[in-house]
């Protein structure tokens, strides 16, 4: 029969994994709205994403806060210490996707500024395909899925991959047509940031590996040379 910490620890854990899910939910949401103001020309709804990154922030603080007492009180092991950690790590990678659905607004707010030009199909694609990475580690966090966590991994070339084609095309769009140059480096720009809301799905993948089968695969690919 778990003795009492335990049961404590156990309640204080899953507090914290329900304040991440909140967290993550918000990400996502944001991030969301980010992207539909910029397919829709909607410089309102640009502008609201940067009061919905605050409340990301304020549960970010709120999880600080949690998992000291957590660490300082319960002195956690197992499974139990190794979740904290993850969710300590994984709530700076949901912060910082918050501040890149931010970096996308305003990008959004500056194209809606100037003469319309066509988002291109493949930097459609890549929003897609970081947006369904941050919903499969969330989820797999969610269940402490590995095999899911570990698709997630998987799909990170081929973000990288798309992200390449789509600055490859503004570039080629400028140098045909210069006037739209502005509009252009916003759309690399919005790429960009989309890359890197995919490598913040990708750490917490990792996260989800490391909590659940104790397997750090930080700089895995470079270490492994």
């Amino acid at each position: 029969m778990p003795s009492t910490t335990q049961m404590k620890t156990g309640r204080d854990v899953d507090h914290l994994r329900q304040l991440a899910l909140r967290m993550g939910g918000l990400a996502e949401e944001i991030l969301e709205k980010a992207l539909r103001s910029t397919w829709r020309r909607d410089a309102t709804l640009a502008a609201s994403v940067m009061a919905d990154d605050l409340e990301i922030d304020r549960i970010d603080v709120e999880i600080d806060e949690a998992v000291l007492n957590v660490l300082a009180l319960r002195a956690p092991v197992a499974i139990d210490l190794r979740q904290v950690i993850a969710i300590n790590t994984m709530a700076t990678d949901l912060e910082r996707v918050g501040d890149l659905a931010r970096n996308i607004a305003g990008c959004a707010r500056r194209l809606c500024e100037r003469e319309p030009v066509a988002a291109p199909a493949e930097l459609k694609t890549l929003a897609e395909a970081c947006q369904r990475a941050l919903s499969e580690s969330l989820g797999a966090f969610a269940d402490l899925d590995v095999a899911r966590a570990r698709s997630v991994l998987a799909a990170d070339n081929e973000i990288d991959s798309i992200e390449s084609e789509v600055v490859r095309g503004a570039i080629a769009r400028i140098q045909s047509d210069p006037t739209t140059s502005s509009q252009q480096i916003d759309l690399m720009f919005i790429a960009r940031n989309l890359e890197r809301v995919g490598d913040h799905a990708t750490n917490i993948a990792e996260h989800v590996v490391l909590a659940a089968e104790s397997k750090n695969l930080k700089h895995r690919e470079k270490l492994s040379r």
